[in-house]
């Protein structure tokens, strides 16, 4: 009889200890599982968005060309060919969801990194607004690798003036960028443009940088002056978790590239 009540004791006990602690159990279970989860792609958005199983979800670690930009259907292809109708591994990192209500992933198939391979190939950018994370120096790796190939978004400017500009300095605290012509001929910069990581687009308007000459980019509305140009109609572009700056001609053509 005593040993049926010591049974019976011993069973309450793990009962009861296992509903105090089945909320932070079934939480941390259900953590696990979300790590890494399964599903099959049934539309390409655009180069970095895609459907699985119904859920809007944004590659992690990159960003591709807006539509109407350069290599903007070449990325979309790309992600089209490699995923579409396959099951693919989602991964997550530092965030679930963006402002968008998009699942935040990284996308695999068989263990290969799609979202990396996009940056190898030259249809996107390194883009990590959160943070750096565990993947961060697989990706910078990636895009010096794209600049060795020089193909697509990495491909190196043929204007004159790419070997005279150059970025004297990127200042995130005052949101200020200085750029220098050590040429002795000026440079017509109409059409370049100045990027960061996502979509914020500086493009200059009719400006000439002359000889031994630099020009502050800062952001902010204010009137443009000779020296002093603003980019207008943001709060704020360089983000102090790090950024990279990306300089290009009319044509596309990388002339610099800063990564903090």
């Amino acid at each position: 009889m005593n040993k049926k009540k010591e049974v019976f004791l011993l069973v309450f006990l793990i009962l009861l200890l296992f509903a105090i602690n089945y909320r932070f159990l079934d939480s941390k279970f259900t953590e696990f599982l979300e790590e890494s989860d399964f599903g099959i792609v049934e539309r390409i958005v655009d180069g970095d968005t895609l459907i699985v199983n119904g859920n809007s979800t944004r590659l992690l670690g990159i960003n591709t060309p807006e539509r109407g930009e350069k290599y903007y259907n070449e990325a979309k292809s790309f992600l089209s060919e490699t995923t579409l109708n396959k099951t693919v591994e989602l991964k997550k990192s530092n965030e679930d969801k963006d402002r968008y209500n998009r699942l935040l992933r990284y996308v695999f198939i068989d263990e290969k990194n799609i979202d990396l391979e996009l940056v190898k190939q030259g249809f996107a950018n390194l883009y990590f607004p959160s943070g750096k994370d565990i993947y961060y120096n697989n990706f910078r790796n990636a895009w010096e690798e794209c600049l060795i190939k020089n193909i697509n978004l990495c491909e190196k400017s043929s204007d004159e003036c790419a070997k005279c500009v150059e970025l004297k300095e990127l200042n995130v605290k005052t949101q200020t960028i200085t750029l220098y012509n050590n040429c002795t001929l000026d440079c017509n910069l109409d059409e370049w443009s100045i990027k960061d990581e996502g979509r914020k687009k500086f493009i200059f308007n009719d400006f000439i940088l002359n000889s031994r000459s630099e020009v502050n980019i800062i952001v902010g509305n204010k009137t443009n002056r000779d020296d002093i140009l603003f980019w207008n109609d943001e709060e704020y572009v360089w983000t102090s978790s790090g950024d990279t700056l990306f300089l290009r001609d009319e044509e596309g053509g990388l002339v610099v590239w800063r990564n903090y």
